[in-house]
């Protein structure tokens, strides 16, 4: 997995904990004798892209150091519904305990990754590019824009310090979209300055003051091409707001470059995969 800065052993601790708590998986020790066997498939019921698998597999590592296991897809892979994703052979109470850690978090990221490539499909060949953003469940925001790449989405900031964003409310507490285009400029962070514009009468100010990309908020597609003219690839535009799968191919159809969708990670549903126990032959 392509994921600095996670720490997935300190994740993988934490989810653990809160899920087993001090007594650990009651039923389980209640029912199962401590060298029993569990083998079993993990399979998705209808179809997915996959992401997170890594992260799955790390929670049964973590209570069976001996666990086997065969994959069969890779994050990032496209599956149809019955796809049997993963083999295991472990301790059944260590595999038992494991698993709610591992399905939750595989379901989640596998949602994300798969409605981000929805509606990385739905722009396909328009030449505009899917971004997320950072309206992610606090705490997981590593996690949930990894699935967002897995699903064809690039990430936009990760975090506030990544890059210099300037929103509405900085321009009414500054005063203007050029006055904090300049106090931008005299900060000399050495990022790139953007600045979120919903009026076309602000598009020059904000070129002239010196931004260098443009974050078109909550603009109909008219007004879209009409900022697309204007700009004429003096730099680059983004476009946000509004945007759901029924609208974002007449979005990317206005020639704007990128296009960020908080729904991608703020709403999308978990998808449906299970473990099933299997007889060993």
């Amino acid at each position: 997995m392509d994921l600095p800065h996670f720490d997935l052993g300190d994740f993988v601790r934490r989810v653990l904990a809160e899920d087993l708590g001090s007594g650990g998986d009651v039923t389980s020790k209640a029912t199962i004798d401590p060298t029993a066997r569990f083998t079993a498939e993990m399979k998705c019921r209808e179809p997915i892209v996959v992401a997170g698998l890594d992260i799955a597999l790390a929670f049964f590592k973590a209570l069976d150091g001996e666990v086997l296991i065969e994959r069969l897809v890779k994050d990032g892979d496209a599956v149809v519904a019955g796809t049997v994703l993963l083999r295991l052979e472990g301790n059944a109470r260590a595999m038992l305990a494991a698993e709610r850690s591992a399905l939750n978090t595989l379901q989640h990221l596998s949602g994300i990754a798969t409605m981000a490539r929805r509606y990385a499909d739905e722009i396909a060949g328009t030449g505009a590019t899917l971004l997320d953003t950072r309206k992610t469940i606090p705490g997981l925001r590593l996690l949930e824009k990894y699935a967002a790449r897995m699903g064809g989405a690039e990430n936009h900031r990760m975090r506030m310090d990544d890059g210099l964003l300037i929103k509405d409310n900085h321009v009414g507490v500054r005063g203007g979209v050029a006055e904090a285009v300049r106090a931008a400029k005299a900060y000399d962070s050495g990022l790139q300055i953007q600045v979120e514009v919903d009026r076309i009468e602000q598009i020059e100010p904000a070129l002239e003051a010196g931004a260098q990309r443009l974050l078109l908020d909550n603009m109909k597609p008219e007004t879209l091409r009409e900022a697309v003219a204007l700009v004429a690839g003096r730099v680059p535009l983004e476009a946000s707001g509004g945007v759901n799968l029924d609208t974002i191919r007449a979005i990317a159809e206005t020639g704007v470059d990128y296009i960020s969708v908080g729904r991608i990670t703020q709403s999308a549903p978990a998808v449906d995969i299970g473990l099933d126990y299997v007889l060993s032959a």
